[in-house]
């Protein structure tokens, strides 16, 4: 039997593999990876691993041993080129692998400057790989003087390493406000206070005009004419789904490589899970960079792939830690006309997304309570009044029993 052949070395791809061997496939089960590591975690490369806080060891989501006790064929370093959906199979180099279902968990890739501004130089760096990190982290040295493109998590999240090494940051955001397309002007000023507290020189509304250096980074300069001295920087601008592959074999790309609510692409033998994809949702085709997405698509693609035939309905969550602090994120906050704010006391704060009187989404910092209790309330479709909400006094718990 050729089985299920996997792209990808993430999340999605290492969730798919354990669940079908988990609900009793027991056909062939290859796992394809590019990079030469394992199949790894990315959240902790920004923030405990780059802190040297997390070893290698502890990134891997599974241990090499797992794979060969599933009779899961694991091959790292390994380049998908191209698929060939008439012949079932996909080119590797001069190989030629052959399925009976292809599935597409190919991730992203970090959006990156342009070489003509300097995007090129050594000691421009991404924080998407293994390697990436990798490379970058001997310049986090006291002393050192980093400049961060880019409000977003990435960003925010390796400034705060960054600072809490001791170098010099500099963080600067095109935009009005840090974190504008993904949070409301409150948190964007919560963890704009945050940063400055711990001595980032953040910078909004202000983009980079270019990286200075020959061939190495030694300054840039900002749109507004500042000359800031630089010995090396960080992009975090953003990501793009990793299509290339499944738009090469010309499957349905939409934000992404098109799916149905079962996972399925528009070839009926390749699937597609993770960032990569785009799903129905919401009216339209939805895409989450998240690593619950990734496992739940995952795992609904398994099982689809089985023949269960069920269809994706997801429920957002994200987090990032910065500092001392953990921000828990649940649901989509799109469309929100009111953001209620409430303090949990002994530093928790929460910020509840409203569309009129339905909740849709919340930022929970340091109060994990408000997360749980948001979090089972969207899920469910239920709601609480914004006023009650804000209410100090309100016993969120009892709002699950409403």
């Amino acid at each position: 039997m050729t089985g299920v052949l996997v792209v990808g070395g993430g999340q999605a791809a290492a969730s798919l593999v354990a669940r079908l061997r988990s609900k009793g496939y027991d056909g062939a089960v290859t796992l394809l990876g590019e990079e030469p590591a394992l199949p790894y975690q990315r959240p902790p490369l920004s923030k405990a691993y780059l802190l040297g806080e997390m070893e290698l060891e502890r990134l891997y989501l599974r241990p090499e041993s797992y794979y060969a006790d599933q009779s899961i064929t694991l091959r790292t370093g390994v380049r998908v080129d191209g698929i060939d959906r008439a012949g079932k199979t996909v080119m590797a180099g001069d190989e030629k692998i052959a399925y009976d279902d292809l599935v597409l968990c190919t991730g992203s890739t970090p959006r990156r400057l342009p070489a003509a501004i300097g995007g090129a130089l050594e000691g421009v760096f991404e924080v998407r790989t293994l390697a990436d990190v990798d490379a970058m982290a001997p310049r986090f040295t006291a002393g050192a003087k980093v400049l961060i493109v880019g409000g977003g998590y990435i960003g925010l999240e390796a400034a705060a390493v960054a600072a809490k090494l001791g170098l010099t940051v500099t963080l600067v955001e095109a935009a009005d406000r840090v974190l504008q397309r993904v949070a409301s002007a409150e948190t964007s000023a919560y963890f704009r206070d945050l940063h400055k507290s711990h001595g980032v020189d953040l910078r909004e509304g202000v983009g980079l005009a270019r990286i200075m250096g020959e061939t190495s980074v030694t300054g840039a300069e900002l749109a507004d004419g500042t000359m800031l001295d630089v010995d090396f920087v960080i992009v975090g601008v953003g990501i793009l789904p990793a299509s290339g592959l499944a738009e090469g074999a010309g499957l349905d790309i939409d934000n992404g490589i098109k799916v149905d609510a079962q996972g399925r692409t528009s070839d009926p033998h390749i699937w597609a899970a993770g960032d990569c994809a785009s799903f129905p949702g919401h009216g339209a085709q939805m895409r989450l960079e998240s690593v619950g997405n990734a496992i739940d698509m995952a795992e609904l693609v398994a099982d689809n792939i089985m023949g269960q035939g069920r269809s994706y309905e997801a429920k957002p969550w994200f987090w990032s830690d910065q500092y001392d602090v953990k921000l828990q994120i649940a649901g989509l906050n799109t469309g929100y006309d009111q953001v209620v704010v409430r303090d949990g006391g002994a530093g928790a704060l929460s910020h509840w997304y409203f569309a009129g009187a339905r909740l849709l989404a919340l930022d929970a910092m340091n109060d994990s309570r408000a997360y749980m209790v948001g979090k089972r309330l969207i899920e469910s479709g239920k709601s609480a009044l914004p006023e009650t909400i804000a209410d100090p006094d309100t016993d969120l718990k009892a709002l699950l029993k409403a």
